[in-house]
Parts: structure tokens; sequence; C-alpha cells
């Protein structure tokens, strides 16, 4: 009689890890951009920043979604006092594997119990990927090291006081300038996804 052995599945398969090929790949895709954009992190030494990566392979793992859905993650600042860097969406319009999706899962519901079907929704796609949404001041500083959504727009975090009321915040760069709008949480475009950022 033939008796089935029952193993656990492995730790390791829930591991955000990523392979050594990825690994590898990521790693020159930041090389690669960290040296053409060195306005965006003066002073930043990338061996240090790639020692601190390679220690942190999870973050190393966010750091790759971030690239793979179009955000052309690059490191803008330091934080001295905890000793981590900072990396933000840098891509030039906002990131095109998160665009068509509403601010919030509530957002999210809202729609689809209207019979439409956005992509998702930017607050638990960030979590999934473990980055954060950047904030209105946050998107403001990135806009100090270039032009950054010129033809698109992108979801920043909302206050809470505005999203209780229904409301949610996005931005964008038009005639030389930054500007904040607000919508109703469910909507959503073609044009607008989110920018991110991670602390490593």
């Amino acid at each position: 009689m033939n008796t089935m052995i029952m193993r656990k599945p492995s730790i390791t398969a829930f591991k955000k890890e990523l392979s050594p090929e990825q690994r590898e790949e990521l790693l020159r895709a930041l090389k690669a951009r960290f040296e053409k954009n060195m306005n965006r992190h003066k002073g930043l030494e990338l061996a240090k920043v790639q020692a601190k990566l390679e220690a942190n392979t999870e973050k190393l793992w966010s750091l790759n979604e971030m690239e793979r859905t179009g955000g052309e993650p690059d490191v803008v600042d330091h934080d001295k006092k905890t000793g981590e860097y900072i990396f933000y969406d840098c891509s030039a319009e906002s990131p095109k594997g998160r665009r068509n999706v509403c601010y919030d899962r509530e957002g999210q519901e809202a729609r689809e119990n209207r019979g439409v079907h956005p992509e998702g929704n930017a607050i638990d796609m960030a979590a999934a990927m473990g980055i954060e949404l950047l904030t209105e001041e946050q998107y403001r500083e990135l806009q100090k090291l270039g032009n950054f959504d010129t033809k698109t727009s992108s979801w920043v975090k909302t206050p809470s006081d505005i999203r209780k009321l229904g409301g949610a915040i996005f931005a964008d760069h038009r005639y030389g300038n930054v500007f904040v709008y607000h919508n109703s949480a469910p909507s959503f475009y073609g044009v607008r996804a989110f920018r991110g950022s991670l602390r490593v």
C-alpha cells in the first residue's frame, strides 16, 4: 500500500527573494541609472548603496517590483540618522505597469459595484510591492530633480481628512509648475498611476 508523505511547504517558498540572475540584472540597471543621473544623489557613493542593497534581499525584491512595473527607481537621499538610502520611482512619466488604478480598495470596490473594473488600486498595489506612495512633499522634492509627469499624473498619499470625505489627491507637472489636484477615490485613468518610495 502506498503511503503519501505530506511535506510542509518550505518557508523559503514564501520569501520575497530574487534569483541570482534577477539580482544581477537589477543591480546592473540600478548602477547604470545611478551613474547616468548623478544630480539626483550628489555626495552618495554607489559602492555603499550597493552594499546596503545586497544585505537586504527583501528590499531588493521591492526595488525589482518598482523596476518591473516601469518605475525606474533611483536613490535620491540618505537618512544619516538611520543610515537608510531612500529610493523614489524616477521614470519620466507615471509608471506604465501601475495605471488604470483607483486610489484605494474602498474606491475600487465602489467602482466594481457599478460594473466597471479598474486594474486595482494604488494603496494595495504599493503594499504588495513593499513600498509607500509618495507624499505631496516627497513628490515636490522629486520634481526638483527633473521634470516628471509632464504628460501623465500620479496618485499621492492622501490626508485622512480628505479621504474621509471621499476624495483623493494626485499631482503632475505642467507649464513649468507642479500642480496638485483632487478626484474621487474611485476614479481611474489610463494616464495615471502612482509613484512610490522605499527605504533601504
